[in-house]
């Protein structure tokens, strides 16, 4: 039961990252991000919500995978550092792109997030092969999005 309750609160906190993204992101994709001229590759709006929510779900599993092994341990409160100040950026990106309708802006942040994510993933695999696995699905996710929102970019000088 206590890891049940750990697992459900470190991905209760990814979640949460998650839905402090969409109060910039939700207010601006009738308005301003229907406006934009989009790239053939956009994916639906409706394909968004259930892919983050997967993720951040994979994402609080393996920040629980790393936790468990022990926060006396260097690598493991450097590893939980780096994923705290990426899941920061996640969050850093909705306010820029979506909430300051900074196109560029948000190109600068997501580059900075995926390697930040590209860090945490090495970390983490480290100490758990599991969690940097986990964390694998984000990191394409997150290529996917970064080429996304440069694409978007060109696209609305």
């Amino acid at each position: 039961m206590r890891k049940a309750l750990g697992i459900l609160g470190f991905v209760a906190a990814c979640e949460l990252a998650g839905i402090i993204g969409s109060v910039f992101t939700t207010p601006s994709i009738p308005g301003w991000y229907a406006g934009l001229a989009k790239p053939v590759f956009n994916p639906p709006n409706a394909v968004f919500a259930p892919v983050w929510t997967a993720l951040y779900a994979l994402m609080g599993l393996a920040a629980f995978l790393v936790f468990v092994k022990g926060l006396e341990k260097k690598d493991v409160r450097t590893a939980l550092s780096f994923f705290a100040a990426q899941l920061l950026l996640n969050v850093l990106w909705s306010v820029v792109f979506f909430g300051a309708h900074a196109i560029l802006g948000g190109a600068v942040v997501i580059v900075l997030l995926w390697a930040l994510i590209a860090l945490t993933v090495s970390k983490f695999r480290t100490i758990s092969r599991a969690a940097g696995a986990l964390l694998l699905p984000y990191l394409i996710w997150v290529s996917f999005a970064a080429v996304l929102n440069f694409a978007i970019w060109r696209l609305n000088p």
